[in-house]
């Protein structure tokens, strides 16, 4: 007889009479869902780090971007070049401009200051999670900061993996946890019921959820610093052992020789020896013999090593060797040209911080516009969150290249090869690669002005006119004289 059996005929003889029957049950399905199967699962374990291994890596990666020179500068070069600037967001409605510089400049949010703190973080720990307080009589929102150490899971929707739905805290010294909702700019209709349910179950506030180096049905997100840890420590060992043999190579060691000792008396005579500082003399007999002796270690040249190993790591954080004071003999051109890849990379990243922003401020003309009885999906409160340009752009070959571009559609408009409405696109979409603003439909006309006047004054220079015979006579007499 099992345990199983055991247990329940001691149960059985304490009740009596009474039958046990197993719990049985059945999940309800909304009409809206019948007859409907899903296409996927919940978030799936092999695609996350463990809990003990989340907070792990967020220890390193803290670590390493304290400690380690090269942790330090993968993370915050790029930073720099992507918000160096500043960001800036723009809209075409007054009352939408006060409501989004109210929650830039709110003394709590700091968006000017706390802007590059948020994107370090999220590059050192791959998420970051603010609760929204939302003031219930003026609409105002001002944001939190959630610890990811402090976050013990994060729910998917378990009817679509790729969508975040709440965040539960790790328990407090109270034994209480939290739950957030996380924020969607739309409407709860556009999750199924059943997610609804649960969603309905978080009820300690709103939060934004932003994770990177992630995966579809992944449930967190991943530092910048995890593929390249292991590699940084290394690099980081390799430094501090040179540096050790450098300091060995420097030194210097005293052979003594005692001339008839037996094994136990260089032993005595070592124990008796306190050491020698330099400039010290010391006086001994016939019987020893001292010398000095400056150690040769053999070691290897290491300068090819390093630079594999520091390049390995660069490759790695997508960053260029001359970046960070190597690249050997590459000259100028090469140089400029290098950084490219780095470059799609960053943007890849920028654009992800101005959808961050993005989703911000769309929450905030929400509640604002709630307050208000205004519906904000209304066009008039459309905003843009521009963000600054990580390189100078070179002006006179951007200016040569556009001024082409127009003056050829200009010409094919003339010839009837190209519409005016598709050579305006045309315009505005070379514009908007090289990061150029302009109204294309404004500039055409004025080239297509400025060509007509070219014409009309080079067709007037052409025309054949009588010579005037008046300018070979001589100059008219003065009528007084």
């Amino acid at each position: 007889m099992n345990l199983w059996t055991k247990i329940k005929g001691a149960v059985v003889a304490a009740l009596g009479d009474a039958r046990l029957v197993e719990a049985a049950g059945a999940t309800a399905v909304s009409v809206s869902e019948e007859g409907w199967r899903r296409l996927s699962g919940g978030s799936d374990p092999n695609r996350d780090l463990s809990p003990m291994s989340q907070d792990r890596m967020a220890k390193y990666a803290l670590h390493l971007w304290e400690r380690n020179i090269l942790a330090n500068r993968i993370i915050e070069l790029p930073l720099a070049y992507m918000l160096c600037e500043g960001v800036t967001v723009s809209a075409d409605n007054e009352q939408v401009k006060e409501w989004i510089e109210e929650f830039w400049s709110d003394p709590i949010n700091q968006m000017d200051i706390k802007l590059p703190k948020k994107a370090r973080q999220l590059s050192i720990f791959g998420e970051q999670c603010y609760p929204a307080f939302v003031n219930e009589i003026s609409g105002e929102v001002r944001l939190g900061y959630l610890d990811p150490a402090n976050i013990a899971e994060v729910i998917r929707d378990p009817d679509n993996p790729e969508q975040a739905i709440g965040v539960v805290t790790t328990r407090n010294k109270k034994g209480q946890y939290l739950k957030y909702k996380i924020i969607i700019n739309g409407p709860e209709s556009v999750f199924t019921e059943r997610t609804q349910t649960i969603r309905e179950g978080f009820t300690d506030g709103e939060c934004f959820y932003f994770s990177v180096n992630d995966l579809s049905n992944g449930s967190r997100g991943r530092s910048d610093l995890l593929h390249l840890t292991d590699w940084l420590v290394a690099y980081d060992d390799f430094l501090f052992a040179e540096q050790d043999r450098i300091d060995k190579q420097l030194s210097n060691v005293w052979s003594v020789k005692l001339v008839g000792a037996t094994p136990e008396e260089c032993r005595k005579r070592a124990s008796e020896f306190g050491g020698v500082d330099v400039g010290d003399v010391r006086f001994h007999n016939e019987n020893e013999e001292w010398s000095n002796v400056a150690p040769n270690l053999n070691a290897a040249d290491s300068t090819t090593y390093a630079r594999l190993a520091r390049n390995h790591i660069l490759a790695g954080a997508s960053l260029p060797e001359h970046w960070l004071g190597g690249g050997g003999d590459i000259n100028r051109a090469t140089a400029a040209e290098m950084p490219e890849p780095t470059f799609k990379i960053f943007t890849m990243r920028q654009t992800y911080l101005g959808h961050m922003l993005t989703e911000m401020i769309r929450y905030v003309i929400r509640k604002r516009s709630k307050i208000d009885e205004i519906k904000w999906s209304n066009p008039e409160y459309k905003f843009s969150v521009q963000m600054p340009e990580m390189v100078n752009s070179d002006i006179t070959k951007y200016a040569t290249v556009l001024a082409s571009v127009i003056a050829f559609a200009v010409t094919a408009i003339g010839e009837g090869l190209l519409t005016k409405a598709r050579a305006i696109e045309f315009i505005n979409s070379i514009s908007s690669r090289m990061g150029i603003e302009l109204d294309a439909a404004a500039e055409l006309e004025a080239a297509e002005k400025e060509m007509a006047e070219a014409a009309e004054k080079q067709a007037n220079a052409d025309l054949y006119q009588e010579p005037n015979d008046s300018a070979n006579d001589p100059e008219p007499q003065d009528v007084a004289a």
